[in-house]
């Protein structure tokens, strides 16, 4: 590796970076600590690391002089061994007389990179690294590290950060003026299409989706894992779009995908659950009310953007709803989120927190409201839940029975709520 094009690099980064144009995103990191970011492809990481490239500048922590920003999917670096990662603050230390704040990103494609990246925080420097893969933060990279870095995900832009890309900031008592009918406009579009911020501008967001999907599937999942029975993980993939809401055993998931002429082991097929969650694609959640057993075979699924679920759905609606919904309680409860089932079904329970949260795209249907209201009521007798809600697509109301308060909440209005 040479270390001319290593500045090459550097210096090319540093023209990107002073003219990058971002909307703003809260991180909440800690001062002076260093950080790996992880999640889905085109999520926002590196966005996330040119934001804090301005800000360190803007709050005269440092000048660009002092940046050392690397993407390891560049191509002429995409052969570089972990023994050459050295050469990166050679080639700084040659071009300015400072020591760098350093910037990883996909630094997953270089195998070994934990090493350097330790010896980076054991010499004080101050170090973000981004990964697209989950085994990247696994157990024995947080043994290397020892401790020196602080995992944060890393999701899809949220419904309020979509508006702030389109420059509404909303007023105290929006919902009751001209901003309510922009605010429901505007999530039409991100209900369907998600929140890569790379496609808020596109006329063909779906062909952009899509091409997305194939990269993250065929790069990320099936060309790093070497996998070789192909059809096996994109029907499995199609598969778990279709059951969104619905409750999927391994046994159940393996005669599907074996119906199709396509057959598969079970350890292959937890693998590959697992490739995908690695991913970050899918996530799963359990039912609270499972032995510990068959909480890990017997789950619901999600996938991880509208976006890219919208893909495989005909009449999608009511599934979007509810995906939308576990991303965003996922994003905010992470592994404490859970749905039940025993006797009766809810969507969505979070013990700690006691809170429930049923998806029903709408409640007009009497036998709907009285299913969705019902459910809760009764897990409201075991549970004590502080404040039960129904989220829906545009209904909006408060329902009281036997004693109890249900907020029934149109999903537009419970996104800014939450986020």
């Amino acid at each position: 590796m040479e270390k001319e094009i290593i500045k090459r690099i550097i210096a090319e980064k540093h023209t990107q970076l002073a003219g990058a144009k971002l909307i703003k995103r809260k991180t909440g990191l800690e001062q002076k600590a260093n950080y790996a970011f992880v999640g889905l492809r085109r999520a926002g990481k590196s966005y996330t690391m040119y934001q804090l490239v301005q800000e360190l500048i803007e709050n005269g922590e440092a000048s660009m002089e002092n940046i050392l920003f690397i993407n390891f999917e560049d191509e002429r670096i995409t052969n570089m061994k972990a023994e050459e990662l050295g050469l990166l603050l050679d080639a700084h230390s040659e071009m300015f007389d400072a020591k760098p704040v350093i910037f990883l990103d996909e630094i997953q494609n270089i195998e070994g990179w934990e090493k350097f990246a330790r010896r980076l925080a054991d010499s004080t420097y101050r170090v973000f690294v981004t990964g697209s893969n989950a085994k990247m933060l696994g157990k024995d990279i947080y043994t290397t590290l020892g401790g020196r870095y602080i995992a944060r995900n890393i999701y899809p832009f949220s419904f309020r950060e979509y508006l702030t890309f389109h420059d509404v900031i909303l007023n105290k008592n929006w919902e009751y003026g001209e901003q309510r009918t922009q605010v429901i406009r505007l999530f039409n579009d991100y209900f369907y299409c998600g929140g890569f911020a790379e496609s808020f501008g596109l006329q063909d967001k779906r062909g952009w989706l899509n091409s997305l999907y194939q990269k993250i599937l065929l790069g990320d999942i099936i060309a790093r894992n070497e996998i070789r029975n192909e059809n096996a993980i994109r029907i499995l993939a199609k598969k778990i779009a279709e059951s969104v809401m619905t409750p999927s055993s391994l046994v159940r998931l393996k005669h599907i995908i074996d119906s199709t002429g396509t057959t598969i082991a079970r350890n292959t097929l937890v693998e590959y659950l697992q490739m995908l969650s690695d991913a970050f694609l899918i996530f799963g959640i359990s039912n609270y009310s499972d032995k510990l057993s068959d909480k890990e075979t017997f789950k619901k699924r999600y996938y991880f953007d509208n976006g890219l679920l919208n893909n495989f759905l005909f009449d999608p609606e009511t599934k979007l709803l509810e995906n939308l919904v576990a991303i965003t309680l996922k994003k905010r409860y992470g592994d404490n989120l859970f749905y039940y089932n025993r006797n009766i079904e809810v969507d969505f329970f979070i013990p700690e927190h006691l809170r429930a949260v049923q998806a029903s795209y709408s409640i007009a249907d009497d036998d709907t409201r009285q299913r969705e209201v019902r459910a809760l009521l009764k897990l409201s007798e075991v549970y004590s839940l502080d404040l039960p809600e129904i989220v829906t697509f545009n209904e909006e109301t408060t329902i009281r029975e036997n004693g109890k308060a249900i907020a029934v909440v149109p999903i537009w209005k419970w996104l800014l709520k939450e986020e």
